[in-house]
């Protein structure tokens, strides 16, 4: 799909076709529309295709055209199964003396939140600053979705301590497996932020140096937010196997405790089952007697097996 806008009367509007000072946005194109792209603004095939493979790292090139790629890994939620899954995927944005492509293989919050208006002092027409604004937006999600992951941490712990269900342990894998996607990706952008500090184009604007300072400033706080909360869930599922396990003895304790009181009576009455003479054991009360050996017999096991808290 693909869709042109430029701000118009300092309002981002959606127009027909395309016009110098526009933005042309992408979104999980078909192989006509990257041809159509490619020919219309001569723009080389593997940037487009590049922006598309969900395995592209990212990374900033300029060609001899004087055309830069700018491929910037950004986060979504995917829904698999009823569940919220975080992952990352790459948005390309290509930089031409004409205007600014973006394209990316789905939707994703970043470009909603510009092709809404949510973006302030936003203008097709300055193409740096653009840029900018959307790798700013990208680490912004980053934070926002970080925030989101503290809180369903929070939550599902409070779930696990009281039901130690196998779903919550997965939701907790789901929310630790997220947060490598985000630590890989944040520190590939780090390496794309500090390759365009050294850009002239970008030098020749101190507000814009500014904004990529800002851009750096986020990307790092996200890389710090990411750590933090990996080593919050790996202390998480390391503390909830330790309850578990001593869940799981207290279990056997109270088992292995029922089993020895269970086996003195059986011990006492096996003997009085044999075919042999017992004292007793031609009376008419003898099984009253033997229920009440029984009895006396239990009641130092179970004195001894409470005071060592073994029920």
């Amino acid at each position: 799909m693909i869709e042109i806008f430029k701000t118009i009367d300092n309002k981002l509007t959606k127009i027909d076709d395309f016009e110098e000072g526009s933005w042309v946005n992408i979104t999980n194109p078909t192989a006509e529309e990257i041809d159509e792209i490619e020919k219309r603004f001569n723009i080389e095939h593997s940037y487009l295709v590049s922006a598309i493979d969900i395995e592209e790292r990212s990374r900033i090139e300029v060609n001899e055209k004087e055309q830069t790629l700018i491929i910037s890994d950004i986060p979504v939620i995917e829904k698999e199964n009823d569940k919220e899954l975080y992952n990352t995927i790459p948005l390309g944005i290509i930089m031409l003396s004409t205007c600014i492509i973006t394209i990316c293989m789905e939707k994703n919050p970043v470009i909603e939140d510009f092709t809404n208006n949510r973006v302030k002092g936003f203008f097709t027409n300055y193409k740096n600053r653009f840029i900018l604004q959307l790798l700013y937006r990208g680490s912004y999600t980053f934070v926002r979705y970080l925030n989101h992951i503290d809180k369903l941490t929070d939550k599902v712990e409070k779930n696990l301590y009281k039901s130690m269900e196998n779903d919550e342990l997965l939701n907790l894998l789901d929310l630790q497996k997220g947060l490598v996607y985000f630590s890989n990706s944040l520190k590939a952008n780090e390496l794309v932020l500090e390759k365009m500090l050294k850009l002239e184009y970008l030098k020749q604007y101190p507000d814009d140096m500014d904004l990529l300072e800002d851009v750096i400033i986020e990307n790092k706080q996200a890389i710090e937010m990411t750590s933090v909360f990996r080593g919050i869930l790996s202390t998480t599922m390391e503390t909830v196997a330790s309850i578990i396990s001593n869940n799981v003895n207290n279990v056997m304790k109270f088992l292995t405790s029922v089993t020895i009181l269970i086996t003195i009576p059986t011990l006492i009455t096996s003997f009085y089952g044999m075919n042999m003479y017992l004292p007793l054991a031609g009376t008419k009360a003898s099984y009253l007697v033997i229920i009440g050996l029984s009895i006396l017999a239990c009641i130092f096991p179970i004195y001894f097996l409470y005071k060592k808290k073994m029920f």
